[in-house]
């Protein structure tokens, strides 16, 4: 992306500033062997780190940003547990853009545990999965009246999650 769409590549490093905390700037610079170092500049260092000295959550975000703005997307995306290493106030902004992804014509897969990233999911974006006798099936939340019901009365989908409102969705 780097050499073949350098504008979008440049929004990306411009979306990772303003996405993770603490950094202030990321510089893309070519070695004398042709390869591309990131550069992570952080507000309270004087000097930027290169990629392999940032946490594994700043390199996924970025992993997850050039996925989500390829030039070239593709059809189906299957994204497990995204909140892994991230701060769960990052997981509104990450989940936004899958439905970015999405709205351009991608179909967009996250299987999840996490609450956080539940909580900013719309009704009819979640669907659940339940297990018997070696069968799985799907569930829609929309299509479960009193998930609907709860929904609309306020309730938030974690807190749904939470007190077992998913029939059989728990393992135990």
């Amino acid at each position: 992306m780097y050499e073949h769409h350098p504008d979008t590549f440049g929004e990306v490093l411009k979306k990772m500033e303003r996405r993770v905390p603490g950094i202030q700037e990321v510089q893309a610079k070519v070695t004398e062997d042709g390869r591309v170092v990131l550069k992570f500049k952080d507000g309270s260092f004087k000097d930027p780190f290169i990629a392999r000295y940032v946490s594994d959550g700043t390199i996924k975000m970025f992993a997850y940003l050039l996925l989500l703005h390829d030039p070239s997307p593709h059809p189906l995306l299957c994204i497990e547990e995204p909140e892994n290493q991230l701060y769960p106030s990052l997981l509104p902004e990450l989940l936004e853009e899958f439905r970015v992804y999405s709205n351009k014509g991608g179909q967009v897969f996250i299987t999840t545990h996490s609450p956080d990233l539940l909580k900013t999911a719309e009704l009819e974006e979640v669907f659940w999965l339940t297990k018997k006798d070696g069968y799985t099936s799907i569930h829609r939340a929309s299509e479960d009246p009193y998930i609907r019901a709860q929904y609309e009365a306020g309730n938030e989908l974690d807190y749904l999650w939470r007190s077992g409102s998913f029939k059989n969705s728990d393992p135990l």
